[in-house]
């Protein structure tokens, strides 16, 4: 959800008294208000008294010892494979596995997952076979992550990786279960996206005026995305049910706004680019105005903006790529049903895509002119005592 573009801020200087009382107005009534809508939707009770969850199945572990040809039973023509898992509890189960194209291939020594209904541990029908483990190689996966971050960013490479963990945290200590307790979804998501950019901002680029520009502009483009989703969502009549809402409701046991479940997810996956596009917006206008002390708000603004229509292009661009792809399966999905382009893009399901891209689209161009804008009304009331000079940007700064 954060960026690693290592946005160079330069020596700070200390802000102004007068700017300094600019930002707290701006930034107070949106802290506090992230503060107080937080706090109305945590589930402090915990689950909400709607129901209790479906009971479900225990997760379990086990390696593969044999994978032999065999029928399925019943009679048909369809073939199976009939692999052998010894399970972590002692036991080893056999479970036919149907030879078709949507189904996995297991070999001899594949490490899985089992879910176990709490039956007869003896029953191989008490076991189904799930998935592969894949805790090792992501694990190995996150560690060359980390480790390339550090060794690019260094110090700042620390701070991101920092946010980053505490953006799981929120998600997982905040988001998930006040959505989980039935709390509106749309408001989870923007309490907890405003929580997250207090928290990744201020951690990676520092305590500052600059940055908390960056923060008021990414506020404000969070609110206009989530305002955008719902109206456009109502008038689409988008529902926002498809197969993991609907099992996600047969496990809690309680009803789900499905619709808010579809903004909030718009609404949290809109949060990284912002972060990438506000930070860059401020500092922009930052050292344009260090640059030309001159300026004044109306020229820093139209300066700002022309660097910042460059940078939307390209950003509005990786975010529509990025939900693309992850719509991609879908897309091909309904081009062999024989369906329209247009017929396709309206279902529902690909519907959904095309809100969360243009709609997250709208709203990261809002918030180049909503960042630059901020930044040129703070920036003009700012002043310099130290003039840009090539100390501020080291040589050794462009090399690992």
């Amino acid at each position: 959800m954060t960026h690693g573009h290592g946005h160079h801020h330069g020596s700070a200087t200390p802000a102004s008294a007068k700017v300094r009382k600019l930002v707290v107005g701006l930034l107070l009534p949106l802290a506090l208000g992230t503060l107080v809508a937080a706090a109305m939707v945590y589930p402090w009770h915990g689950r909400a008294a709607g129901g209790t969850p479906a009971a479900g199945t225990t997760v379990v572990h086990g390696v593969v010892t044999a994978t032999t040809a065999s029928d399925c039973g019943g009679g048909g023509a369809k073939q199976c494979v009939a692999v052998t898992v010894a399970v972590d509890n002692g036991h080893t189960v056999t479970e036919p596995m149907p030879l078709e194209p949507s189904t996995p291939r297991f070999s001899v020594d594949d490490k899985v997952v089992l879910g176990y209904n709490g039956g007869d541990p003896t029953d191989p029908g008490s076991y189904q076979l799930l998935d592969f483990q894949r805790g090792i190689p992501l694990a190995v996966l996150a560690v060359l992550f980390s480790i390339a971050v550090l060794v690019l960013g260094r110090w700042q490479g620390l701070k991101a990786l920092g946010a980053l963990l505490l953006t799981f945290v929120i998600l997982i200590l905040f988001v998930l279960p006040a959505i989980l307790a039935g709390k509106d979804p749309l408001t989870v998501a923007v309490a907890g996206s405003a929580l997250i950019m207090f928290v990744v901002l201020y951690l990676t680029h520092g305590l500052s005026v600059r940055t908390s520009t960056a923060v008021a502009g990414t506020l404000v483009s969070l609110t206009l995305i989530g305002m955008l989703g719902w109206i456009f969502a109502v008038v689409a009549n988008l529902t926002g049910l498809d197969e993991d809402t609907a099992n996600l409701i047969t496990l809690l046991g309680h009803g789900v706004d499905s619709r808010g479940l579809l903004l909030a997810g718009v609404v949290i996956g809109s949060v990284g680019v912002l972060d990438d596009v506000t930070v860059t917006q401020t500092s922009a206008v930052w050292e344009l105005r260090r640059a030309n002390p001159s300026l004044g708000w109306r020229r820093l603004y139209a300066a700002g903006l022309r660097i910042g229509r460059d940078h939307m292009s390209s950003s509005v661009n990786t975010l529509v790529m990025a939900y693309a792809g992850a719509g991609l399966p879908l897309l091909l999905a309904y081009s062999v049903t024989g369906r329209g382009f247009a017929d396709a893009l309206t279902a529902e399901t690909v519907a959904q895509e095309v809100l969360r891209t243009l709609v997250g689209s709208i709203g990261l161009i809002a918030s180049v002119p909503i960042t630059t804008l901020l930044a040129a009304l703070v920036a003009h009331q700012e002043t310099f005592d130290d003039p840009i000079s090539a100390d501020d940007y080291p040589t050794e700064s462009l090399i690992l």
